[in-house]
């Protein structure tokens, strides 16, 4: 009997809430779907909130600053433009092990890097900027009768900084011309190849979105309508006591010019991308039913967005739920309880282990990532971490290191350049009061710190001989 075929569907930037019940009032039928037949990672966190790095601790099982990539590839300031060869990473073991690997859509680990040198059968769809060539792409849309390089984008929305960057927009193709339709379509072909043969698979689609611009055609673009869109409770966030890089990246971004009105609009196309995704995660699904296929389904997010939560867009310095927090959910039959839920700290580095113990495979020696197999079969370790630890180390702002330790009730985050920051999210589950001067919380500023100091330490953190310091006074 052949170990289990594994389906990822990864998406890029998708928060936490547009996917869970009680977030906002956006449709996710399909994702909801794979949910009921599976469980849902209530608690599930990227260890850092930029792409390659993210993408390169899912691969690698391991923290950022131990496999290296630390910023983005693809820009001129990258720590590294390309994946350490000596580090294993899950598509080269599976492959090993007789995995039949495929891989479509967005890359963006390695600069001069494909999928195919890490054991996948690349198959396309990729956007031709930090990705492999899109020439596939681009003639499936001329047969579609769509010139890909005549396309006026409608309802535009820019930042206002020297080079504006395009935040959302509507497409005036039909959805069946989009990459996403065409993502789910060639994962179709794919999963119908699997009906065909007799060995075990592994597949990833890597959705671009809904990462900005958010650009959807009909009847989404226009799903939500931007007057009934609820701003979110941080928004007006004042600022007072916090680091002053957040404040900062509100020009920088270009985005503190944007009224209401603008981010209303923008939101709701971000909420009608996460729809449009969902509609093709829906058609995949369908596909796997109707072709009896027993298979692991995964559903994830390399990071979050903030989408206007503190006023903020795209990502940055500012390790807020919004960009860490991650959906995560996984079906397997006869192995997960249908409709259940884990309120464990997980983290998307933990997938690599995972991956590998499904397949019957021992994980490598000194990875940061633990197998999720315990949890998804209902049971939890005894000794399973009831706090989560994460990283960042700047964009094409420049280096910025932080770190940050998320427990039940509390976040502490260490901003060695600025103020460090404190939050109580029983209290203030927005993040709008930074309570680290607060004597009140003294004491439990203390224990984080301790208990950071120690995931630093036992990660061989790079800064860690320095911040012991400072987080141990």
């Amino acid at each position: 009997m052949s170990d289990p075929n594994i389906l990822l569907l990864l998406t890029d930037q998708e928060r936490f809430d547009v996917t869970h019940p009680d977030g906002p009032d956006v449709d996710t039928p399909n994702i909801d779907r794979l949910a009921n037949g599976g469980m849902y990672f209530e608690r599930a966190y990227t260890p850092i909130s930029i792409c390659t790095a993210a993408r390169g601790s899912l691969l690698s099982g391991l923290y950022p600053h131990n496999h290296g990539m630390m910023n983005n590839c693809h820009e001129p300031d990258a720590i590294r433009t390309d994946f350490p060869e000596e580090i294993p990473t899950f598509g080269e073991m599976l492959a090993d092990a007789g995995y039949d690997n495929s891989y479509l859509g967005k890359w963006h680990v390695g600069r001069n890097q494909r999928p195919e040198e890490f054991g996948f059968q690349y198959l396309g769809g990729g956007d031709g900027h930090h990705d492999a060539a899109n020439t596939d792409f681009r003639e499936y849309q001329k047969k579609q009768s769509i010139d890909p390089d005549d396309i006026s984008l409608e309802e535009t929305i820019f930042t206002s900084n020297r080079d504006p960057t395009l935040i959302a927009a509507k497409t005036p193709i039909p959805p069946e011309a989009t990459r996403t339709y065409y993502l789910a379509e060639k994962t179709i072909e794919r999963l119908e190849e699997w009906a065909e043969g007799d060995g075990s698979c592994f597949h990833r689609t890597d959705f671009p979105g809904p990462h900005h611009p958010y650009t959807v055609p009909e009847p989404y673009a226009s799903l939500y309508d931007p007057d009934e869109i609820d701003l979110w409770d941080s928004f007006q966030d004042p600022y007072g006591n916090k680091p002053a890089v957040h404040e900062a990246y509100l020009g920088y971004r270009g985005v503190e010019d944007l009224s209401e009105a603008e981010w209303r609009e923008a939101i709701a196309k971000y909420f009608g991308f996460v729809t449009f995704i969902d509609d093709q995660i829906g058609r995949i699904l369908d596909t796997i039913d109707r072709l009896g296929l027993d298979s692991v389904v995964i559903h994830g997010a390399d990071h979050g967005d903030m989408t206007g939560s503190h006023r903020q867009f795209n990502k940055g310095p500012m390790m807020y739920e919004d960009t860490y927090h991650v959906p995560l959910i996984v079906r397997w039959p006869d192995v997960v309880e249908p409709e259940s839920t884990c309120e464990e700290f997980v983290r998307l580095l933990d997938l690599m282990p995972t991956f590998l113990e499904i397949a019957g495979l021992e994980p490598p020696e000194g990875i940061d990532g633990r197998s999720l197999l315990p949890l998804l079969r209902g049971e939890k370790p005894a000794d399973w971490p009831t706090s989560l630890f994460a990283e960042y180390h700047g964009d094409e702002f420049g280096l910025y290191s932080q770190r940050m330790i998320r427990t039940d009730r509390y976040k502490y985050v260490y901003n060695p350049p600025d103020k460090d920051e404190l939050y109580d999210l029983e209290r203030d589950p927005d993040e709008l009061l930074n309570v680290i001067d607060n004597p009140q919380y003294q004491k439990t500023r203390e224990r984080l710190q301790n208990e950071l100091a120690q995931w630093m330490e036992e990660t061989d953190d790079m800064i860690s001989m320095w911040s012991q310091k400072v987080l141990r006074e």
